[in-house]
């Protein structure tokens, strides 16, 4: 093999294996089933979301939600019930009880 073909074909291998890792989170089912993204967080962001942002977030879904009772009057006349109870009571939520420990995201990609 000539010197340029082999260094095109090292080359193309090597950029060609580079873009698998971006793609490797953007895989979706035809069922419409969720593709899980496997994390590996560090002890320490583990405990410190246990100890600290949990507990927040338990008490943000609390208080969203009674904001969202106070507030659906209003949102009712504007036609925006779905959007500030999944601002004020489902992210939270989903972000206290559905994330992995340590997790950055929320544990899958499901496309809405």
């Amino acid at each position: 093999m000539k010197p340029f073909r082999m260094l095109a074909a090292t080359l193309a291998l090597f950029f060609g294996l580079q873009a698998v890792p971006a793609m490797a989170g953007t895989q979706t089912t035809s069922s419409g089933d969720p593709v899980y993204d496997i994390q590996n967080p560090p002890a320490f962001a583990m405990i410190g979301d246990l100890l600290i942002a949990r507990p927040l977030l338990i008490a943000a879904t609390i208080i969203g939600a009674g904001l969202f009772v106070v507030a659906l009057p209003f949102t009712a006349t504007g036609g925006g019930i779905g959007r500030t109870g999944k601002a004020l009571v489902v992210d939270p939520a989903k972000a206290a009880f559905v994330r992995c420990l340590g997790c950055t995201g929320d544990g899958y990609n499901q496309q809405e």
